[in-house]
């Protein structure tokens, strides 16, 4: 596994050279490597099916325990074969999606590829800190993919959000990941989940966790940043927002759920967040004209569905869930991948003006027919065969009012998810308009006719094969169950199971149900319009987000404008106040009683200390330039003094040769500066910078003189010489402390 990270790093590292080279083809040799890993995945499947997936562990750090560990079980073979499949159908879709001059393709390339190594790290990982890694350079890459046309505003302010708001979330679930790892005195994740620790530190730990998980899966109220980031390409929209990044949160809540499940705030905010993300997002799916924006919210929706079921708690749950990621991952990336093919062939993803599309692209029309079935449900899709085993174990928790409200909400929210999908594949392909609000016309008059291209074989194969590959999977529902039943062993209750067909029953019903009802839906979809203009959104997350982005900037303004005035002393004397306050304060805690506290050794110290004071008072005062440099560096020679008293030759050798070069260099420097000092502070600011002198010189000194009698271990000191010599390789301790012992200190 870690060669095969290695070898995405050297893709990504030439990808830029091999466009240079190869142009848009290029994509087509990088699409080699995730097909590689497709074939390297496939090929551990009886290992992995038998509990016997590879496992590797290189030494990392050894001092701080941190180890690559790399291990494939059931989970991250399922994601590990999204990630490649559908990566190396996107890469041979980006071969004909860009055209051949278009601008950053080379970095487009090699970043796609750097996320894509970074993805599979992601999944394959077995320690949590190198999972946090992996995690925060989907984030970074993720960014630039968004971001990628940087010349249009709504490129960059959806990167700025997107980046802004996972890097909020994946900074808790770094200390949800160090307060679990030091809880469980590992940092393992099958050893965690195998043995979970317990207590308040570690529902702390897990409630952190849960944010990076919904700020990644864009779960609400985290839910904004996914539609903004529409703006990015066709391929980065079907990879990142469907088989890959948004479904980053979804494998954290299935890799953990196994052991945390139980925990009542883990099943709060799981249910919570699960079931109102399905329903928000499916209502807003249905206020959408642009074709991308209607799979977006359609995403959020199905993002709730998938994290309520793997989070949930229950075996049976957790198996529809698997094969949900799955049958998503499948629909979802050829539906985008299907939009991208509209846009190209008619130069519009508004459906207020798509008519007719179907007829003129009718094997586009059928592929997205294909995918559209198997996201609302239809039968025999893997989307039916997931859907129906989760309502099926949602039937058998619905005794409950929790269990009953959970099921509600996948009802409703899957009769949405009909209306949307209805509402996207006649919209894009029907023969009539299917937005009832009319579109605006342009300043400039009418919108031109729409026209129609016959789009490269190179953007309808790969959908197409992703629309097959979902119904091909729904074929053999048992072996779907085989697959994926070891890692929903790990989940208490009933084991559930996949199937085209379980006969008359609640879950037919519910099904039939909600086939109607979304049917419904869109049959009304005149008046759903209506009433959903008539009734505004109360609280937009977005409009928030920007807000408290505004209110940010200005508070960083006000800050910036209160602290940097461009005046050194003010800033030493902010500087001073803290240190005065801050560690002034401890003193007036249990201070050590001076019990042997010696003025001095010898008078010698006595007359160098006082040459050194006088000599920093009357530098303060000094009028003349020359004046003052040359007291501060008596002041300074007199340091050098003292150190030679204490028996540190070399110190103060060091000491009286910086200051030497310090004056001869300001002294030249006065020559281009008048003599006196032009600008005199006036007195109310005098005595205030004379008392912020005297209490931070009266603090340090009485740290000085206390410090040395508080002490409760042997100090670090002692060990100075053994260890310059060991590891600064050095005789003189002095130079060796100066020198190496500094930098390490500096360095943490």
């Amino acid at each position: 596994m870690l060669l095969m990270l290695a070898a995405y790093l050297a893709a990504a590292v030439g990808a830029p050279l091999a466009v240079r080279w190869l142009g848009r083809r290029a994509f087509l040799l990088l699409a080699l490597l995730p097909a590689a890993g497709l074939v390297w995945a496939l090929r551990w499947t009886r290992d992995v099916l038998d509990g016997d997936g590879p496992v590797e562990t290189t030494r990392w750090v050894p001092h701080l325990e941190m180890s690559l560990s790399f291990r494939l079980d059931t989970l991250g073979w399922l994601m590990a074969l999204l990630v490649t499949g559908v990566g190396a159908l996107v890469f041979v879709y980006s071969s004909g999606y860009f055209s051949k001059k278009a601008a950053g393709l080379g970095r487009f390339a090699g970043v796609l590829t750097a996320f894509a190594g970074s993805m599979l790290g992601l999944v394959t990982t077995d320690d949590m800190l190198l999972l946090y890694v992996f995690w925060e350079l989907t984030t970074v890459t993720s960014y630039l993919l968004i971001g990628h046309y940087s010349d249009r505003k709504a490129s960059r302010r959806a990167a700025m959000q997107a980046i802004v708001v996972t890097t909020f979330g994946g900074l808790a679930m770094l200390v949800g990941l160090i307060i679990l790892g030091e809880s469980a005195g590992t940092y393992r994740i099958s050893e965690v989940v195998a043995n979970p620790p317990s207590g308040t530190a570690v529902t702390v730990a897990v409630v952190l966790l849960l944010v990076g998980a919904l700020t990644k899966s864009a779960l609400v109220p985290f839910h904004f940043w996914l539609p903004s980031a529409m703006a990015a390409p066709t391929p980065v929209s079907a990879y990142l927002h469907a088989a890959a990044m948004v479904k980053a949160g979804v494998y954290l809540v299935a890799r953990f759920a196994p052991g945390f499940a139980e925990l009542g705030a883990w099943r709060a905010i799981v249910l919570t967040a699960g079931a109102w993300t399905l329903v928000h997002g499916g209502y807003r799916a249905l206020r959408q004209y642009d074709l991308k924006l209607v799979l977006a919210f359609g995403t959020v929706s199905q993002l709730g569905l998938l994290v309520l079921l793997v989070g949930s708690g229950s075996r049976a749950a957790a198996l529809a869930g698997l094969a949900m990621i799955g049958a998503h991952a499948m629909f979802k990336a050829a539906l985008f991948l299907t939009v991208g093919v509209v846009d190209a062939a008619t130069g519009t993803r508004d459906l207020r003006r798509l008519e007719g599309v179907g007829r003129a692209l009718p094997v586009t029309a059928t592929v997205g027919a294909l995918a559209t079935a198997s996201m609302i449900g239809l039968p025999p899709f893997a989307g039916y065969v997931a859907k129906e085993a989760a309502i099926e174990a949602l039937l058998h928790d619905a005794g409950t009012l929790v269990g009953g409200l959970v099921l509600a909400a996948v009802a409703v929210g899957s009769a949405l998810t009909v209306a949307y999908g209805l509402r996207f594949w006649l919209g894009a392909f029907g023969p009539r308009v299917v937005g009832a609000v009319p579109l605006p016309e342009p300043d400039d008059g009418r919108w031109p006719p729409l026209t129609v291209s016959r789009p490269s074989v190179l953007l309808v194969a790969p959908a197409g094969l992703l629309a097959v590959l979902g119904l091909a999977a729904a074929l053999v529902p048992t072996l779907g169950e085989e697959l994926l039943s070891p890692h929903a062993a790990g989940y208490p209750g009933e084991a559930g199971h996949l199937t085209l067909w379980s006969g008359v029953g609640p879950a037919l019903g519910l099904t039939v149900a909600i086939l109607a009802a979304g049917a419904l839906l869109f049959w009304q979809r005149a008046r759903v319009e209506h009433w959903q203009h008539r009734i505004p959104i109360r609280v937009d997350a977005d409009l928030v987000y920007r807000r408290m982005m505004r209110r940010l900037d200005d508070f960083a303004a006000d800050v910036t404008g209160l602290t940097q005035r461009g005046s050194l002393p003010f800033y030493l004397g902010t500087i001073l106040i803290v240190l005065v306050l801050l560690d002034g304060s401890a003193l007036l805690g249990d201070a050590p009683p001076l019990s042997e506290w010696r003025a001095w050794d010898t008078p010698v110290q006595l007359i160098a200390g006082g040459i050194t004071a006088a000599a920093a008072v009357l530098a303060a005062r000094a009028r003349r330039r020359l004046k003052a440099i040359l007291l501060s560096g008596v002041s300074g020679y007199g340091m050098s003094a003292l150190f030679l008293l204490y028996g540190a030759p070399d110190l103060a050798l060091t000491q009286v040769l910086v200051e030497t070069v310090t004056l001869i260099v300001l002294v030249l420097v006065l020559r281009r500066l008048p003599p006196y000092f032009s600008v005199r502070p006036l007195a109310g600011s005098r005595w205030v910078r004379l008392g912020i002198g005297v209490a931070a010189g009266l603090v340090v000194g009485a740290f000085a003189v206390l410090a040395p009698q508080a002490r409760t271990e042997p100090p670090v000191s002692a060990d100075f010489p053994e260890q310059a010599y060991v590891y600064g390789g050095g005789k003189n301790v002095v130079n060796v402390t100066l020198v190496d012992i500094r930098a390490w200190d500096t360095m943490g």
